[in-house]
């Protein structure tokens, strides 16, 4: 069975490492541990930890989303390609797409698949690569639930959302995180530099960034990114200990520690 490190698993989900390491601590997965007792995971708990950040994301209580991660890891196969399978919110309730089927995740309980909206007081059903509407808001919630399932298409739908709004800066940061998921972190790159440009202020859009640079072995490029990030918001744990990483990988041990002593110090408070 394939094993992911956490650098993997930052790299493939575009989570942070104090991300995965909080939803490890929530109980959200359980992975092994290497012979340096590093954390490693299956290709099951990159589904879960997918999952949690999507449901987290949207204010589903902590409690409902371990229920409902404990019945998925139940219910997955060992080998399964991350398009296969969809997850979202429906309401409070979470709900699992596998081929033409859907279940709610937390009771077993299956559901219809239809899209729906109300149209002159009859229903019409909407096709599924286009939202109920054309506006940025709608296109974002709408790649979102194609994420899983076709991320090209996602792509797309983030991009009309961006058409429609240039400060989306939501938008922007996800359709980053697909692009360097999907192993194209030139086109992040881009993306978020166009981001920039009309969000300057956002340190999440410079970390992110830095993420993609140093996808693109771009180290000195990446520290700069990190340290815009940390100009903007001086508490940002993540970007310091980036930093403190490349500083050690690159042989400056001095620049490291102080970087690694400043996230250390945040993750305490």
């Amino acid at each position: 069975m394939s094993s992911y490190t956490t650098r993997d698993v930052e790299r493939l989900l575009g989570l942070s490492r104090a991300i995965v390491q909080g939803f490890v601590d929530a109980g959200f997965v359980s992975p092994a541990r290497g012979e340096h007792n590093e954390l490693l995971f299956s290709f099951q708990d990159l589904i879960l930890l997918k999952t949690a950040q999507g449901l987290a994301a949207v204010k589903i209580p902590t409690r409902r989303i371990r229920q409902s991660l404990a019945r998925l890891h139940a219910e997955l196969p060992q080998s399964l390609p991350l398009s296969g399978i969809r997850i979202s919110a429906l309401g409070t309730r979470v709900v699992v797409q596998q081929g033409s089927s859907q279940w709610q995740a937390d009771s077993g309980q299956y559901l219809l698949d239809f899209d729906v909206s109300p149209s002159e007081g009859e229903v019409a059903f909407l096709q599924k690569d286009e939202p109920a509407s054309d506006s940025a808001e709608q296109w974002f919630r709408r790649a979102g639930e194609l994420e899983a399932s076709d991320p090209e298409a996602a792509e797309k739908a983030y991009r009309n959302a961006i058409d429609r709004d240039r400060r989306f800066l939501a938008a922007y940061v996800n359709l980053g995180c697909l692009l360097q998921a999907r192993g194209q972190p030139e086109l992040a790159e881009t993306n978020y530099r166009a981001a920039i440009e009309q969000v300057p202020d956002e340190p999440l859009l410079h970390f992110n960034l830095g993420i993609a640079l140093e996808d693109l072995n771009r180290p000195d490029d990446a520290v700069r990114a990190y340290g815009h990030a940390i100009a903007l918001d001086v508490e940002f744990a993540d970007a310091h200990y980036n930093v403190a990483k490349i500083h050690d990988a690159r042989g400056r041990p001095q620049e490291a520690i102080r970087h690694l002593a400043h996230y250390r110090r945040l993750l305490r408070t």
